[in-house]
């Protein structure tokens, strides 16, 4: 059966997005001239075979490679959405199909994206549908939090990059109960330690 998975980059404090001055949150940004927590998808000298414009570390060209090759169908929060500028009616995978969860109806939608209205579990069955064998990815915070309060994660990979940005958008939701990880992989790399997650049942 096809796995579920999430992938993220995050600061060591759980961070996808630094506070600015204004006190405005800035998606994968630090705090003034501090990295941001996707300089290592563009400072390396390998390039992606999944991702064009990519150019990672070979270590970490390797593993994002393997985990990226093996998304089928990529389901999204409707905030990751709009702050993705709803992804130029695309994906934002280069293969595989999107899913849409959204609590409303959205007219705007591309014509390949799916948009589901009735919950997190219906989100993945149509995903789990279109991806066929291939595994089904999950992007978004308050949906990944969604779907391990219902069961539904196998695996969580964050991408974590070596800063305390100390304030901004956490990455994971309020849960309703503790999630327990056991880790499989841990890939270090410039600028990033590749940290891969079984999730507890």
């Amino acid at each position: 059966m096809s796995k579920v998975f999430t992938g993220l980059a995050v600061s060591v404090d759980g961070y996808i997005s630094g506070k600015r001055p204004e006190g405005a949150d800035e998606f994968g940004s630090g705090l003034g001239d501090a990295p941001t927590l996707f300089d290592w998808y563009f400072d390396g000298d390998t390039p992606s075979q999944v991702f064009d414009g990519f150019k990672l570390s070979e270590p970490s060209a390797r593993f994002f490679d393997s985990i990226a090759s093996r998304v089928g169908a990529i389901v999204v929060g409707h905030t990751t959405y709009e702050h993705s500028s709803r992804f130029g009616g695309g994906s934002p995978h280069p293969t595989a199909p999107m899913v849409l969860l959204s609590n409303r109806l959205v007219p705007e939608a591309g014509d390949g994206q799916t948009v589901i209205t009735t919950g997190v579990e219906d989100a993945i069955a149509a995903a789990r549908d279109i991806a066929g064998s291939k595994d089904v990815g999950l992007m978004g915070g308050g949906l990944v939090s969604s779907a391990l309060a219902a069961g539904l994660v196998d695996e969580v990979i964050l991408h974590q990059v070596p800063i305390l940005l100390g304030g901004g958008r956490r990455f994971f939701h309020e849960l309703p109960e503790h999630v327990e990880l056991r880790l499989l992989q841990a890939v270090p790399a410039p600028g990033v330690t590749h940290l891969h997650y079984g999730v507890g049942r």
